[in-house]
């Protein structure tokens, strides 16, 4: 008898949005670094090649950074875990008289 396919894990599918997210942050982080290399390289016409190195590596690991933040930010926004957070003894299902 065929089985139902098992319901997805709400973790399981939240990692793969991250990853989703992140794979096309990181083209978005190397075309900023391209694109600061490519700006520098125009201001100076002897520029060395450790501060282009450093040019690309500072501009594309911000970008990285910054899309690896808030990208965690929706993503806990949008599993339901901040409005948990915020929920006072008050508005809990089980009362502390109860336990």
């Amino acid at each position: 008898m065929p089985q139902p396919d098992p319901i997805p894990s709400l973790r399981q599918s939240q990692w793969q949005r991250f990853r989703r997210i992140m794979r096309w942050m990181s083209l978005a982080s190397i075309l900023a670094a391209a694109a600061a290399v490519f700006f520098v390289m125009q201001g100076e016409s002897e520029t060395k090649i450790h501060m282009l190195i450093a040019t690309a590596l500072g501009a594309g690991l911000s970008v990285l950074l910054g899309a690896a933040l808030m990208s965690l930010v929706f993503i806990s926004s949008g599993s339901g875990h901040d409005e948990e957070a915020h929920r006072t003894a008050s508005e809990t299902l089980i009362d502390k008289d109860d336990l």
